[in-house]
């Protein structure tokens, strides 16, 4: 239901001051209250919160910028990071546009604190923690889909500490916001690819890192929903996991492919690409086994380049690392949402000739 919003003279746009002024009387609220909300100074009742931002929003309020970088400069805003970052070379990538952004936002005093993590739950909590013993104001994390995570998220919002998950995302949670794939669109077109590519009969074998990371398993619910809606030639034999680790995919590749003599075609869904397709070429198998993949690490890139990958489907993990930081700096300074909730980085396909 849209909200009605009384007619109040206002004094202009330019001066920020008479503006909170006039949010608080159409809010019914004190100036205070206006200025911890859209300044994030303070915890105030949920449901006035979100009033002030919808009048604040109505009205086209806008924070004078200079102040912005002034204020900015005087807070010492800490952005905290966490990723998967122990086996899986993906988020080297994302971590270059980490990097870049905190380059840009030390002229602000910004500082951004980094923690790698494995796909384990208890170490990303950990990290978390450390991080707000370290003093952070805002959290940009690949999260696993878990509900103590999902607690957690829930927790720093009520702290007044922003979220916004990048990579993957979690359901039903109180971040800002996402900045990813569309992972499920993703594992569509991975079926499309395959479709494309395989002729006959085809049963693929699907290799993930988790079934506790949503974008693994957003992926190959795309992959089934697009087979059985369009492609009833393309069977998948089987699911395994290889926790986002080369040595685990290399061993449990070896084994699918022993127990499912039938696979013509696999799809890598995640991370663990060169130790699974290791597998395959050890197993004699390659020449007749067409391989999907996702993302173009240095060893994806070299395996295509050799014809063990036929196509590898990629996401801009710079903007990954960059966005959410952006995000999360831009509504610490100003009070301004992000302008959508899902950010969706653009899918690229990437072949041999333009690797």
């Amino acid at each position: 239901m849209q909200m009605h919003i009384p007619h109040v003279p206002f004094s202009g746009y330019g001066d920020n001051m008479a503006t909170i002024r006039e949010i608080a009387e159409l809010a019914g609220v004190s100036r205070g209250t206006v200025d911890r909300v859209l300044n994030n100074r303070g915890s105030v009742n949920a449901e006035t919160e979100s009033k002030i931002r919808e009048i604040a929003k109505a009205v086209n309020y806008r924070p004078n910028r200079a102040g912005i970088v002034l204020a900015a400069q005087k807070k010492n805003i800490r952005l905290g990071v966490v990723v998967f970052g122990y086996a899986n070379p993906f988020f080297d990538k994302v971590l270059d546009g980490v990097r870049t952004r905190s380059e840009e936002l030390k002229c602000y005093n910004c500082t951004i604190l980094v923690r790698k993590v494995g796909v384990s739950v208890k170490e990303q909590l950990m990290a978390i923690d450390a991080l707000v013993a370290d003093g952070i104001h805002g959290l940009a994390i690949a999260p696993g889909n878990d509900d103590s995570i999902r607690h957690k998220i829930d927790e720093l919002a009520g702290k007044g500490i922003p979220v916004v998950t990048l990579n993957t995302d979690i359901e039903n949670s109180r971040r800002l916001a996402y900045v990813g794939s569309n992972y499920y669109e993703s594992g569509k077109i991975a079926a499309g690819l395959i479709h494309i590519i395989a002729r006959g009969d085809v049963h693929v074998g699907i290799v993930a890192g988790s079934d506790r990371i949503l974008c693994h398993t957003q992926r190959i619910a795309g992959f089934r929903a697009q087979i059985q809606a369009e492609y009833p030639d393309i069977s998948i034999a089987d699911i395994i996991y290889n926790d986002d680790d080369d040595i685990e995919s290399y061993d449990r590749t070896s084994t699918l492919l022993k127990q499912h003599p039938e696979i013509n075609a696999l799809y890598f869904a995640a991370a663990g690409v060169y130790g699974g397709c290791r597998a395959l070429t050890a197993s004699g198998k390659q020449p007749d086994v067409h391989v999907i993949s996702h993302d173009a690490v240095n060893t994806t890139e070299m395996m295509l380049k050799e014809g063990i990958i036929s196509a590898t489907i990629c996401q801009q993990p710079e903007k990954q690392g960059s966005l959410p930081l952006a995000i999360l700096f831009s509504y610490l300074t100003t009070g301004e949402l992000p302008e959508q909730e899902f950010n969706y980085v653009d899918s690229d396909i990437r072949i041999r000739e333009n690797i």
